[in-house]
């Protein structure tokens, strides 16, 4: 069973549900937009959400935001302790920190000091594009040199007896970081914090995430998701949530299946497929549905869906696992569909 910690509420690992997060990119020190967003994220199904924390009025927002949400809010450090230490007094619920990159080790006492008395987790996020210097000398911009980093980093946490860590070793490259998570989990049993870093657009960094995201968890690695885009936030919680319930592991609403289009597609199978995924979306109901072009690909390979249709000539099948139950005219057949799924 791997190790467990609780970010205002929500656990992340020791068999918890793999937890979904985002990052704001507001400023932070713009409370309202921020706040906004943040707001926009939760509606979207967001879990944990993680701010920019640059200077001292980001870590001093913390709290005026806090105040607006409820959600849990990581703060995201580099460097400077002190900001560190201003966000967890304003109201962080999780620090972000690489230890070794925030000074000597008086300065690292404090933070986990602070950490410790509110009770709060630390994410060590390791990247690798930015590893310490000795590190690459050793081991290169390599899998083995993120998995090194992000236990060296540990043993800095641990040397002060704090243990309620997260980790992270992510790359840009998928491969990488694939094999660095698949190593680090071997490892050791922190809760581990998937994504791929650097990812790009809302279409390729989705595919980059759910190739590296998504090849972990089916091998049963992986605590916490974050699928960084370059992209409005609010794609990325979609995309996770694309990905988790693909993988089996979370359902969030209606799971819609259907065929590609082939020659003996006897219906306009595309707009068909997203007006039935429209007017679905929001149901939160966890049922399959089917939306297939003929009738070879009708009722028998969709027998597992919980409802469906399959189109003809002018008309079309609906179906219940498997089994006809009617049929309608091509222009009815998504009204019927949704009055079968009421019923």
């Amino acid at each position: 069973m791997r190790k467990t910690i609780t970010v205002r509420g929500v656990q992340v690992g020791g068999g918890a549900p793999v937890a979904i997060q985002s990052m704001t990119n507001t400023k932070t020190a713009d409370v309202a937009a921020t706040v906004a967003q943040i707001q926009r994220l939760v509606i979207a199904g967001c879990e944990i959400v993680r701010l920019a924390v640059p200077d001292l009025a980001s870590a001093k927002a913390f709290g005026a935001i806090r105040d607006q949400v409820t959600i849990p809010m990581v703060a995201d450090i580099h460097f400077d302790y002190r900001l560190a230490l201003e966000a967890v007094a304003a109201g962080a619920d999780k620090i972000r920190i690489n230890p070794g990159n925030i000074g000597d080790d008086s300065r690292i006492r404090q933070v986990v000091q602070a950490c410790a008395n509110r009770g709060l987790p630390i994410r060590i996020g390791v990247n690798g594009g930015s590893l310490e210097r000795e590190i690459v000398a050793e081991y290169g911009h390599t899998p083995e040199g993120m998995v090194e980093s992000a236990l060296r980093h540990v043993a800095i946490l641990n040397r002060f007896d704090f243990d309620h860590i997260c980790l992270s070793v992510k790359s840009s490259s998928v491969p990488d970081t694939v094999r660095a998570f698949r190593m680090l989990h071997g490892r050791t049993g922190y809760p581990l914090h998937l994504g791929v870093t650097e990812a790009g657009t809302a279409y390729m960094g989705t595919v980059k995430n759910a190739m590296g995201i998504g090849s972990l968890l089916l091998d049963g690695i992986g605590d916490t998701i974050r699928v960084s885009l370059t992209a409005d936030p609010v794609e990325e919680i979609r995309a996770a949530r694309a990905i988790l319930q693909s993988a089996g592991l979370r359902r969030f609403g209606p799971n819609i299946v259907s065929c590609p289009t082939c020659g003996r597609c006897e219906i306009d199978l595309i707009p068909l497929t997203d007006e039935v995924e429209r007017r679905l979306e929001g149901s939160g109901r966890e049922i399959t549905v089917a939306v297939m072009g003929c009738g070879v690909n009708g009722p028998g390979e969709a027998r597992a869906a919980d409802y469906g249709i399959a189109g003809g000539i002018g008309e079309g099948l609906l179906f219940c696992h498997g089994e006809v139950v009617g049929k309608a005219p091509m222009d009815k057949l998504v009204d019927a569909l949704m009055a079968l799924i009421t019923e």
